[in-house]
């Protein structure tokens, strides 16, 4: 199976971005941990970050055809991108969304995602293991 894992603006942040929210752990560690478990689990993983809203859709757009699942975690878009929905939702790849915090225990308009639409599953507030557990979902209904 290959899953492809997308995150999106301030992502590449982690450890320096409010580390109260999303921990001290850097965006080199969550990538490592993800192919970590890619590897033990027998899963081809790529893993892709960006700031801009048009990469984010044209990565999305790219893997029409090559991968079997996607993970995102689109960052602030999740609630401002009918055209990452709209790319999700053409190329119809099963995606899991992810979110490191709880977003619905935040700010009122952090709790409207445009891309839930889209997904299989929403896991939000398990940290770097919502990535993990994304991937797995993926594979088991891959699988099953």
């Amino acid at each position: 199976m290959k899953i492809l894992v997308i995150n999106g603006p301030n992502l590449n942040m982690l450890g320096i971005r409010e580390p109260g929210i999303y921990g001290r752990a850097t965006y080199a560690d969550l990538c490592d941990m993800i192919r970590a478990h890619a590897a033990e689990t027998g899963t081809e993983v790529e893993l892709y970050q960006s700031n801009h809203e048009g990469d984010l859709v044209d990565k999305i757009q790219e893997a029409y055809g090559k991968i079997d699942g996607i993970v995102i975690n689109p960052g602030a878009y999740t609630h401002t991108s009918v055209a990452i929905l709209d790319a999700l939702k053409a190329v119809a790849i099963p995606a899991a969304e992810v979110h490191i915090s709880d977003v619905d225990s935040r700010e009122e308009f952090r709790r409207i995602s445009y891309v839930r639409a889209a997904c299989v599953a929403t896991i939000s507030g398990h940290g770097f293991d919502g990535y993990l557990e994304a991937m797995d979902l993926l594979r088991d209904n891959h699988e099953g």
